[in-house]
């Protein structure tokens, strides 16, 4: 169910974009020389993170569809990266269905190739803001059903969402669309884990002209506020297993969670 191509935005490549510099950060292509300008200037430890957050979404997907889940609404999908979030669905769940969204329409370009359904599943995707979620919830109805439980993906995206813009607001009016027995999946940039790196971080995704919102624990937690976290809670992007493995975790400066609306 592909969207109309005739709908795409403009690419824009005179200012860096958060998905594509993501992309650069895995090793991806599919960016242009401003986005690659910031990811350089960027220290080490952040393609580390972009690493573990995109394992953290495969671990969550897979945890969700092994317990049913079979629709999802993914919210800032990045530039498809194989596994991408329905391949790993509907390897479990063929019949999923995942509607994916994003900002940039870059993204939405790729997903014409790249995001193509298992046969007996559905992928639709749009080109939209998050800030703007009740045009993301009108389209989503068209393919997800809203009277069964629904998986919210929010991968980080909050962390683009400044104090001001009230990224709390934007996430509890995404929430409170969804039917009980749904889940939230957020993973949000830590300010308070290494506090010298988050602000280098952030400085450099300023010059570049993205304006970044880092949060604290307690910060992040609020987005869960009158949701069920699922075993191990509010933890970081490496912690965060569901297996009985008992291993040392690798050092992360992203918190995630998977939640359960009562």
């Amino acid at each position: 169910m592909p969207t109309d191509p005739q709908r795409f935005s403009p690419i824009t490549t005179d200012r860096a974009h958060p998905a594509r510099v993501y992309d650069w950060l895995l090793g991806g292509k599919d960016n242009y020389p401003v986005d690659e300008a910031v990811g350089e200037q960027l220290p080490p430890e952040a393609r580390d993170a972009a690493r573990q957050n995109r394992q953290f979404m495969h671990r969550a997907a897979a945890w969700l569809a092994t317990r049913g889940i079979d629709q999802f609404l993914d919210i800032g999908t990045g530039i498809p990266t194989e596994p991408n979030l329905h391949q790993i669905v509907q390897n479990i769940v063929p019949t999923a269905k995942v509607v994916y969204t994003d900002n940039d329409p870059i993204v939405l370009r790729h997903a014409e190739a790249l995001l193509i359904s298992h046969a007996e599943g559905v992928t639709d995707y749009i080109e939209a803001d998050v800030r703007q979620p009740a045009g993301i919830v009108e389209h989503a109805r068209r393919v997800l059903d809203f009277d069964r439980p629904i998986a919210l993906s929010l991968i980080a995206l909050m962390h683009f969402i400044p104090d001001e813009q009230d990224a709390h607001a934007v996430v509890r009016d995404l929430v409170a669309t969804l039917p009980p027995g749904s889940y939230l999946v957020l993973s949000h940039a830590a300010s308070d884990v290494y506090p010298e790196l988050a602000e280098q971080v952030t400085a450099e995704y300023a010059k570049g002209g993205i304006q970044l919102g880092f949060r604290t624990r307690a910060e992040v937690e609020r987005f869960f506020d009158g949701l069920d976290l699922v075993p191990p809670g509010l933890v970081t992007a490496t912690e965060w297993d569901t297996s009985d493995e008992t291993q040392p975790a690798e050092g992360s400066g992203i918190y995630v969670g998977v939640a359960r609306i009562p």
